[in-house]
């Protein structure tokens, strides 16, 4: 599911080993993103907008090829397909790690995502299964309207995964937004990179 990207014909091999030696390799943006006709479409589905606008991430993720991308034992891989780990709250007030399998089609994508939200409902603590490296962090914070957002982070322990958030949907004069944080790894790509995944996820939103 993976294959070594080579390092001495990649144009962004300076920059991989430059950024990869930092205590804090990250860097994030946090955005805006329109959602109404997305709230729509999901309700005219049948689908949750949870799912809804998870499915769109994961499609632009694995679209733009640099979020494909993950640091193993300072080698650079391209998964073929990158799934993701969001966290699923309880009605406790804890939340678990999921894992969901990423599907093109999204009646498939939501029969994966509700079977593993009753998963994680069921059981108690954090890391609920085996996870893999084909990931993307995902997490949602629907009771706040954030204008920036941080993650917990141990410098200690190498990670490359591209980590994705959203805050709360607003609604003004009928038009729904939602704040979106992304951070990932510098060495991994850069801010174009970035902007054409925004540009990408923005768009299947609009479709």
């Amino acid at each position: 599911m993976k294959q070594k990207l080579n390092l001495e014909t990649w144009n962004r091999k300076e920059h991989f080993l430059f950024f990869k030696q930092m205590e804090e390799p990250f860097f994030g943006v946090t955005i805006t993103v329109d959602c109404t006709k997305a709230y729509d479409k999901a309700k005219e589905l049948g689908v949750s907008f949870f799912t809804y606008y998870l499915h769109k991430t994961l499609t632009a993720v694995n679209q733009c090829e640099p979020f494909r991308y993950g640091i193993i034992d300072n080698e650079v891989y391209i998964f073929d397909r990158i799934d993701v780990s969001s966290t699923i709250l309880r009605e406790d007030k804890t939340f678990g790690f999921s894992q969901i399998e990423y599907s093109k089609d999204l009646n498939q994508f939501a029969e994966n995502t509700k079977k593993e939200i009753a998963r994680i409902q069921s059981t108690s603590g954090l890391f609920t299964r085996e996870y893999s490296e084909n990931l993307i962090h995902f997490s949602v914070l629907p009771w706040i309207n954030f204008t920036s957002f941080s993650h917990a982070r141990s410098f200690t322990w190498l990670d490359s995964c591209p980590k994705i958030s959203f805050g709360k949907m607003m609604d003004e004069n009928g038009k729904k937004t939602m704040s979106m944080s992304i951070h990932v790894h510098h060495g991994l790509m850069d801010g174009f990179h970035v902007g054409e995944f925004v540009e990408l996820f923005q768009k299947l939103m609009d479709d």
